[in-house]
């Protein structure tokens, strides 16, 4: 697996941050044209709000020296997270970097008795990727427009009797 190291991002890091999720998500804006939810079109004083918000954890996602994403974790209830965003710029992705920052995640939490998150139906790899990691998918749905629907996973963590 792709060693990564996860820094707490602060909000310095912001301006990096907006532009690397740009990066990583404008392929997703030109194919489905969800501009009014799409991550790309975030500002940076948005991605800064974000950061600051005491209910994330954002971190970027460090390989061979250099930030090639984030993560953002959001604290739902006592035992429960959310994984709000996770993105890994195009030049890295497949490389098993957005696994090895989940599974970095997971450890970081170990209060966390289920794990939460939602992504696009349509794209498969991202589905395979949290389907292998052990999330299943709740049956919540979400359509956008006509061209892209989010749906949920989730994963229990522990004691599973």
């Amino acid at each position: 697996m792709m060693e990564i190291t996860l820094v707490r991002a602060n909000p310095e890091d912001a301006a990096l941050l907006q532009e690397l999720q740009r990066q990583a998500f404008w392929p997703l804006l030109e194919k489905y044209q969800d501009g009014e939810t799409n991550p790309a079109t975030e500002t940076v004083a948005t991605v800064r709000e974000k950061i600051l918000h005491p209910d994330y954890d954002t971190y970027r996602i460090v390989a061979a020296g250099q930030t090639v994403g984030a993560i953002r974790i959001a604290r739902k209830n006592p035992g429960r997270y959310r994984i709000g965003r996770i993105y890994v710029i195009p030049e890295w992705q497949g490389q098993g970097v957005a696994q090895a920052a989940i599974l970095a995640c997971e450890a970081k939490y170990p209060d966390a008795r289920v794990w939460e998150l939602d992504t696009i139906e349509q794209e498969a790899r991202n589905c395979h990727l949290y389907e292998k990691l052990g999330y299943r998918r709740t049956g919540g749905r979400e359509v956008i427009n006509e061209r892209m629907t989010l749906i949920g996973y989730e994963k229990s963590v522990g004691d599973t009797s």
